[in-house]
């Protein structure tokens, strides 16, 4: 195991460390001399770490690549106000040095209890035609493999193995506690069979062996072009399930980011796709505070988050502060009330 985790980093500032990462991306750059330097994006489970190599690049340059495990020599401290390293040496590991946990973010819950969760929903289902829709695709070991062991994005949010599955059964908890506030509007098998397709393309999208980074698929075609190739393989084993549920279910998939701007082709256009993109953007961004006052545990206000583009207060801990500046003064205030009430009787027994 190592010793050393990025989320450590506030206890070796300005200190020189020796630790392993995964190099995430790797660029060498001009410096204002024309000689070269290392622009490294160094990662560990516990986050990502900006690092520089200034001198004897063109030693080390070619000794690892990227998606490599390396072993680093170099100073911690802050720059702009995050942590940066500078590396002073730099070797690639041999796989018998490496401890895959160490470097890929997991989650802490227990995957074989979502993947439950998720087949209760589902028996739970009206609708037969949904309801083996959504189970064909659970049957299948390779995509039943890779939605247990999937992120859900890069890193924007739930960027960890198991995220997608973890993001899933969260959502459909979401799902299923508003469909009971609309019965009248929200066909709720559907929506929840737009809930569990609506990111399974993500799985052949990304590659998480090492890093989280995106296939040459996932690059050229985005996930939700690949989902409807997955959609429409299953149903075409499936001849008598209701075209206009196919084109439903199309319309969920390609209208959940809720914006062309944020890459739907399409707007979401009935009650049930409405639904899918505000509830999937609520969980994101919920998770996406979560891990940032995760890694900022000690802050009331966070850096700022590029994803919700702004920092962020934690209310949590505000609060616990206010409430505990409130009961100092209270404190101090009955102390010295109850001396002056004993000196008081004293002076009364007098």
């Amino acid at each position: 195991m190592k010793e050393f985790y990025i989320c450590d980093a506030s206890r070796f500032e300005n200190q020189v460390i020796t630790t392993s990462f995964v190099v995430v991306s790797k660029q060498a750059k001009p410096k204002k001399s024309g000689e070269l330097y290392l622009a490294l994006t160094l990662a560990d489970r516990t986050g990502h770490l900006d690092a520089k190599m200034w001198d004897n690049v063109t030693e080390h340059i070619n000794c690892f690549e990227q998606d490599d495990f390396v072993k680093v020599r170099g100073l911690l401290n802050r720059f702009n106000g995050r942590f940066q390293l500078t590396v002073h040496k730099v070797r690639s590991m041999e796989e018998a040095e490496v401890d895959f946990d160490d470097y890929l973010p997991r989650t802490t819950k227990d995957i074989g209890l979502l993947w439950q969760t998720l087949k209760e929903y589902i028996d739970s289902f009206q609708d037969p035609h949904l309801q083996a829709l959504v189970r064909a695709f659970m049957a299948d070991p390779q995509i039943e493999h890779a939605y247990k062991n999937a992120p859900a994005a890069k890193t924007l949010h739930h960027a960890f193995i198991g995220g997608l599955l973890d993001h899933v059964v969260s959502l459909f908890r979401l799902c299923d506690l508003a469909c009971r506030n609309y019965p009248e509007t929200i066909n709720r098998d559907l929506l929840l069979t737009g809930a569990f397709l609506h990111d399974i393309g993500k799985i052949h999208e990304l590659t998480f062996a090492r890093s989280f980074t995106y296939t040459t698929r996932g690059q050229l075609l985005g996930h939700m072009i690949i989902e409807l190739e997955m959609l429409h393989g299953k149903i075409g084993q499936d001849p008598g399930f209701p075209g206009e549920y196919k084109t439903l279910i199309d319309q969920l998939i390609i209208s959940h980011h809720g914006k062309y701007e944020f890459g739907s082709p399409k707007l979401p256009m009935f009650p049930e796709a409405l639904m899918l993109h505000y509830l999937d953007d609520l969980d994101s961004k919920m998770e996406s505070m979560r891990a940032h006052f995760l890694r900022e545990a000690e802050a009331e206000w966070t850096g700022y988050n590029s994803s919700l583009e702004r920092p962020l207060l934690n209310s949590k801990k505000f609060l616990e502060n206010m409430n505990f500046a409130a009961a100092g003064p209270v404190a101090q205030e009955d102390v010295s009330f109850a001396e002056s009430s004993s000196s008081v009787a004293a002076g009364e027994q007098k």
